[in-house]
């Protein structure tokens, strides 16, 4: 976890960094939902509302960079959360920040609605305990990770501006320690906002000489990425074990709102070896090889990630046969590349990816 939360700064200073000629602004939503049990292990856990409350910072961009006039001027922030999420006695309270990222899909006069992606980390004193707290098959550790997806509407005028939103909140420690089936909690939002500064209007930007992109979006990349991580398996108390990847990946960029990923996957996770204890296995036998296509969305050198995969060989199917991927990444001027993406086999999280790659033609004329 302390790998976790080294990526987590370094991400969130990334995210969060205050460009000139940015709008700033501080938010409160309020949030209220459910608890959802997404698997029958789980239905004793839902008992109250979840009830939770997030203090943002927010930066609106105002077009000096071409990305942001092509995707209508988002805007990144840090958010605090703070709330119970659906059982007081088994869950307790939980505290989380993260950095975001909110995307314009409709921006009308005064209107506009956004897509929002958060992750960041949480923390809650309450986890599993073999003695103490032995129903709660949720969460294992103190300190997870957090997701958060949105769909808001927002109406502004002058400095202020009142938003409604539903939202997917999602805390796991992605399977390095179990019990760890994750928390999943959809909420209905309200908020009020208020900028910090002069209200720049977009008109006024119309002639000045904008940062262009900074990858090239007019051939395919391709790019080769190591990955180190480590999970824990059933049964509980087992023993933890690393995981090496290598992920061969090209991308293209359709525009620069889009890009399509193809990747070959070679996983060699090292607790398969712990599977069926009673069968004799190699390393080649544990061997998992994945093909895997993803959505990207480009914010300049900063990426979001969602992806999907399926198993081409995989000797002893320790889990489902295909595979998820949803993270970020982020491209430095060099052609390296630093990666922080979740893999799951549907809702249940596999392992988080720590990852460095290049991309190979990435400064190619």
């Amino acid at each position: 976890m302390r790998c976790l939360l080294v990526y987590f700064f370094c991400f969130m200073v990334v995210l969060t960094y205050s460009q000139q000629r940015m709008e700033h602004a501080i938010e409160y939503r309020q949030k209220l939902g459910f608890l959802a049990a997404h698997r029958g292990v789980m239905a004793h856990m839902p008992k109250d509302l979840a009830v939770a409350g997030e203090f943002s910072y927010v930066f609106r961009t105002r077009g000096f960079k071409a990305y942001q006039r092509v995707y209508k001027f988002p805007s990144y922030g840090a958010t605090l959360f703070y709330g119970q999420v659906g059982n007081q006695e088994l869950l307790g309270n939980f505290t989380g920040a993260y950095g975001f990222a909110e995307l314009p899909m409709v921006s009308f006069r005064n209107y506009r609605m956004d897509f929002k992606l958060g992750l960041g980390l949480g923390y809650n004193g309450n986890p599993y305990h073999p003695v103490n707290n032995p129903l709660n098959v949720a969460l294992a550790t103190k300190i997870n990770g957090l997701m958060c997806l949105s769909i808001k509407s927002s109406y502004s005028f002058r400095k202020n501006s009142f938003n409604v939103g539903l939202d997917i909140t999602h805390f796991s420690n992605a399977a390095w320690k179990v019990p760890n089936f994750g928390i999943n909690m959809p909420f209905l939002s309200v908020g009020y906002a208020r900028s910090l500064s002069s209200v720049l209007y977009f008109d006024s930007y119309e002639g000045d000489v904008m940062t262009p992109m900074c990858l090239p979006y007019e051939r395919w990349l391709y790019s080769a990425t190591a990955i180190l991580s480590a999970k824990q398996m059933m049964p509980i108390g087992g023993k933890r074990f690393p995981v090496y990847a290598l992920n061969l990946s090209a991308k293209h960029f359709f525009g620069h709102k889009a890009g399509l990923e193809l990747a070959l996957d070679l996983i060699s996770k090292q607790a398969i070896l712990d599977y069926q204890p009673y069968i004799v296995k190699s390393q080649l036998d544990i061997l998992q090889v994945g093909a895997y296509a993803a959505y990207l969305v480009p914010l300049d050198r900063f990426h979001f990630v969602f992806g999907m995969g399926a198993y081409l060989r995989d000797k002893f199917s320790p889990e489902d046969p295909m595979y998820h991927r949803i993270g970020a990444r982020y491209y430095l001027k060099n052609g390296l590349l630093l990666n922080l993406t979740l893999k799951t086999h549907w809702a249940r999280a596999d392992y988080l990816e720590y990852g460095i790659g290049y991309t190979f033609n990435y400064k190619s004329k």
